[in-house]
């Protein structure tokens, strides 16, 4: 190993000033960072629900009425006063309205990692939720105008949340010490879980009592309030927080000392040809194919197969993702102690734990095309499959900070990028699979989502790394220079 390579878990050992998470500044920042990140998903997923109030009865598709399944039965709907517009998009225009996300998503990824660089994750990620926020108050309002201004405000809500991740990965690399990284980031992220578990069920619950307007009132006015207190409450390093107690900005600080490069150039070549990258690239691409998959095809797998609906169940449709946010939590909680207390190398959690998170639901994902017409068992796949995903949070999905702690805002955006590939193409695959709706063709979905989910697992475990590369560190620098 290079004299300028270091390894990722050289932290301050105990009684060596190590301050304790509890009641900490930077356990302070991953609450704010979770209740961001909660209200984020919140404000993404909210039209999958409120869309379905939103379109006329005779503009959506029929039934399949070659399935082999019985339809299901579901509890009678109770009468309510409904204020709210009825819009008479076809398929199609609904398709192209809830895809229109990632188009502004894709956008932002890396740029959003390089402006987190040069001017901070907490202006970039603020600002990032505001505008989300500002322009779900509007969505109402668009769909009034026009589907081609609804489809012009969720690209807009995209480019928004396309730099959230990036500018947080950003801020961690100042904030997180290497030996907490797993439980710090586990519990900021799990808040996007946790927003898809309340989000869910909540704007159904608003949509059939009040007015599927007020889903976008509600969530667009807290995360305008969130915005307020984060500005407040949280700030880029710990140097410049000014409630930070002096023991805990010395043990931050002496933990991610020679871990940081003070270059601003960015050193694009030797990062875009480093092959940890490119493994964390592959993980990422392959598990969101697989995350959609669930997240976008099995419902419609439900719906025409099963004659299903699982929208019909605000808590079953949430209860994947509540699986989730508990794994997520968890997970990172064991993955810090194996490397703290059981001396596990970095390296050796991560693919440990990509490995769970990817070929777990890979399995459940293959078994879902098998399952008959018993609906109770594909909910109970569909959750364990989402579950066992939570583990990949401690794996691949913080690799960027164990490769390149200074440039971990730019590494996720290029990741994500490449990750957000599929939330566009995989429901275009899976459409062009399945014109005649059969059970077989749903298996060829499922089978190729799955070995995706396989090729990227055994691609991280074999090329990932632990440690911080020669190109992060300042040493690379001055010996290019010179």
């Amino acid at each position: 190993m290079s004299s300028k390579t270091r390894l990722i878990v050289k932290a301050a050992a105990p009684g060596d000033g190590k301050v304790p998470i509890c009641c900490s500044v930077r356990l302070s920042l991953a609450i704010w960072a979770f209740l961001g990140f909660f209200l984020l998903y919140a404000l993404r997923v909210n039209l999958s629900v409120a869309l379905v109030d939103m379109i006329e009865p005779n503009a959506s598709l029929l039934k399949n009425t070659t399935s082999v399944c019985p339809e299901h039965s579901s509890a009678p709907v109770v009468p309510r006063n409904t204020t709210g517009k009825k819009y008479a998009w076809d398929a199609d225009t609904q398709g192209w309205i809830l895809g229109s996300f990632f188009y502004g998503y894709i956008i932002t990824q890396i740029p959003g990692g390089y402006f987190a660089r040069q001017v901070g994750g907490k202006l970039l990620l603020g600002f990032g939720i505001l505008g989300t926020a500002v322009f779900t108050l509007f969505t109402p309002l668009a769909a009034d105008w026009g589907v081609g201004f609804l489809i012009a405000v969720r690209a807009l809500e995209g480019l928004g949340e396309g730099v959230t991740f990036p500018a947080m990965h950003a801020m961690w690399s100042s904030w997180s010490p290497p030996l907490e990284r797993s439980k710090l980031l586990s519990i900021s992220h799990a808040g996007a879980q946790l927003g898809t578990v309340v989000s869910l069920p909540l704007s159904g619950l608003i949509c059939f009592y009040i007015d599927w307007a007020y889903v976008f009132y509600i969530f667009g006015t807290l995360g305008v309030l969130w915005f307020l207190f984060w500005m407040v409450m949280v700030s880029d390093t710990p140097e410049t927080h000014k409630k930070i107690s002096h023991a805990e900005k010395e043990y931050i600080l002496s933990s991610l000392a020679d871990q940081l490069s003070t270059q601003k150039s960015v050193p694009w070549k030797a990062m875009l040809t480093s092959l940890p990258l490119w493994a964390i690239v592959v993980a990422h691409f392959s598990y969101n194919w697989t995350f959609y998959t669930l997240l976008t095809l099995l419902p419609t797998y439900m719906k025409e197969i099963l004659r299903s609906d699982v929208q019909e169940n605000g808590f079953l449709s949430a209860l994947p993702y509540f699986g989730c946010w508990i794994c997520m939590i968890l997970s990172g909680q064991f993955a810090d102690h194996l490397r703290e207390k059981q001396n596990l190398s970095t390296v050796c959690v991560r693919k440990t734990f990509t490995l769970i998170g990817m070929i777990g639901p890979a399995v459940f994902l293959v078994a879902a095309g098998f399952i008959g017409c018993n609906y109770e068992l594909a909910v109970t796949f569909v959750t364990i499959s989402t579950t066992l995903g939570g583990f990949s949070v401690s794996g691949y999905s913080i690799n960027h900070l164990d490769i390149a702690p200074s440039y971990a805002g730019i590494l996720l955006g290029i990741t994500n990028s490449f990750a957000t590939i599929p939330g566009m193409v995989g429901p275009l695959v899976a459409k062009s699979l399945t014109h005649s709706n059969t059970v077989g063709e749903w298996q060829i979905v499922f089978y190729i989502a799955a070995t995706i989910n396989l090729f990227g697992a055994v691609f991280f475990a074999i090329f990932s790394s632990g440690e911080v590369q020669d190109w992060a560190l300042d040493g690379y620098h001055l010996h290019r220079n010179q």
